[in-house]
């Protein structure tokens, strides 16, 4: 089995640019009458290889949106970027929404949809290919682009892995 890439990152020392994927109107039917409230799903990040997403939940959309940033910056992954694309093809999963990223050449820019293309000008992508497919709920799309992103490997990490050169690792 692979080895995730698990590198977490301290949310006090960068600068973020937060995206709103969604946001939904909510309703609790009580004995009294209809509860409306908001739930937002946001993206975090610095454009250089670091995102997050988080979910907030509140009675107004601004509380909201505020409660998902915190939440995002509490769930930070780093990403390795290879001039401006990926280092590989990958596929993510999360539920029934599953995502196919896959490494552009430079002035392709971002193929992506909605929910997807958010994450990934988030985590500083230019160039990529992506595709969409099972569920389109924006939750769980964000989550199976998270989780394919965090299954990328950079070639000095695999070299390291499997203890060779650089160099054996691309001529195998």
């Amino acid at each position: 089995m692979a080895k995730m890439n698990q590198n977490r990152v301290k949310s006090s020392e960068i600068e973020f640019k937060d995206r709103v994927v969604s946001i939904q109107r909510v309703t609790k039917v009580t004995k009294g009458g209809r509860t409306f409230s908001f739930s937002a799903v946001i993206v975090v990040g610095n454009e250089n290889g670091v995102v997050g997403y988080g979910l907030g939940k509140a009675n107004e959309v601004t509380a909201a949106i505020a409660k998902g940033i915190d939440d995002a910056k509490k769930h930070l992954i780093h990403v390795p970027i290879n001039k401006g694309t990926l280092p590989h093809e990958q596929i993510g999963k999360y539920s029934g929404a599953r995502v196919f990223v896959k490494p552009a050449s430079q002035g392709t820019g971002v193929i992506a949809g909605g929910a997807m293309r958010a994450v990934l000008e988030s985590v500083g992508i230019k160039d990529v290919l992506a595709k969409s497919k099972g569920s389109s709920n924006p939750h769980s799309v964000v989550k199976a682009t998270i989780n394919a992103l965090s299954q990328l490997r950079d070639a000095h990490t695999v070299a390291e892995m499997r203890g060779v050169s650089l160099n054996k690792v691309f001529n195998g």
